[in-house]
């Protein structure tokens, strides 16, 4: 194969391995561009091209992720990652490592380990590599690697998130929460939902948010029963989808504009968290975005005119 059969054939792959170290689809398009742009430009074959552009791809995004997290810290309000519909890259011998590790909840988690810390465990934990080329990789030794891997365990185990473990159970369940969302029923909505619930959204002052998360089935049930007839008014209307890898949905406006991704944690035949993304800046690589201000004014001219 020529250079550009053989980088389109590890494209998924790099793009997979970007996303899970930056949280973010259009930083990782831009890694696995640069790494295109720096194995065009060598004037030698490597060895191993997969090795080497799997080696490029991570240290360039060590170095994104090391200038983000200073953004990320200024963020306003809650930080979620950019909602992925689809994984490009899959292996069944790892569909499991490969599926947890994608979630809104486990990139949550990786975003409190070092940039190389969360490398190692990308690597090694979700892609299996040997421990030859995560040092290559991160620019470390192996003993040094193999000691990031041990502390980024023990963040990772300490908060694990868990998952119900039969797809078709969760995503029937999933399917009776967007029924009775449909229908603003607020008994449905809380025998779906964990005592302990939490709804958290990320606008990241571009969009309308929530002050603070909502906890509480009842809390949460009652919101969410109120707030969808007045976007339904409105012809909001949703399509359940799966979004980084767990069920959940894509709002729309009247337009068929994406107003936000919502993403759904289920364990224990409950759901306990539901995670909305409407920042726009995190909604580009699904489509154009809504304005989601004037929804949001349009939603409170349809409260009024219901009272």
């Amino acid at each position: 194969m020529n250079k550009v059969d053989e980088f389109e054939e590890l494209r998924p792959l790099l793009f997979s391995i970007a996303y899970r170290i930056l949280g973010s689809v259009s930083e990782a398009e831009d890694a696995v561009q640069e790494t295109w742009l720096r194995f065009d430009g060598s004037t030698t074959l490597p060895t191993s091209v997969k090795a080497f552009l799997s080696a490029t791809v991570t240290r360039i995004s060590i170095d994104v992720l090391r200038s983000a997290r200073v953004r990320r810290e200024e963020y306003v309000g809650p930080w979620f990652p950019e909602p992925l519909l689809s994984d490009p890259y899959q292996d069944p011998a790892r569909s499991a490592e490969l599926a947890d590790s994608v979630s809104m909840a486990a990139l949550l988690l990786l975003e409190r380990l070092s940039p190389l810390e969360r490398s190692v465990f990308v690597l090694r934990e979700v892609f299996g590599f040997g421990f030859d080329d995560v040092a290559s990789a991160v620019g470390r030794s192996e003993a040094a690697c193999r000691q990031l891997l041990v502390r980024a365990r023990r963040h990772m185990e300490a908060g694990r998130p868990r998952f119900e473990a039969d797809r078709q159970e969760r995503q029937e369940l999933a399917t009776r929460f967007f029924d009775a969302l449909r229908e603003g029923d607020v008994a449905g909505l809380r025998d779906l939902l964990a005592a302990d619930v939490q709804m958290v959204g990320d606008g990241g002052g571009k969009a309308p948010q929530l002050a603070r998360a909502v906890i509480g089935a009842e809390n949460v049930a009652r919101l969410l029963a109120s707030v969808f007839p007045l976007l339904a008014r409105i012809d909001v209307t949703f399509e359940p989808h799966e979004v980084n890898g767990q069920p959940g949905a894509i709002f729309r406006d009247g337009d068929g504009k994406v107003l936000q991704a919502l993403a759904l944690d289920v364990l224990d035949g409950q759901i306990q968290t539901i995670r909305s993304v409407i920042n726009p800046d995190k909604l580009g690589h699904l489509g154009p975005v809504a304005d989601a201000w004037a929804i949001d004014g349009e939603v409170k001219k349809a409260r009024r005119q219901m009272k």
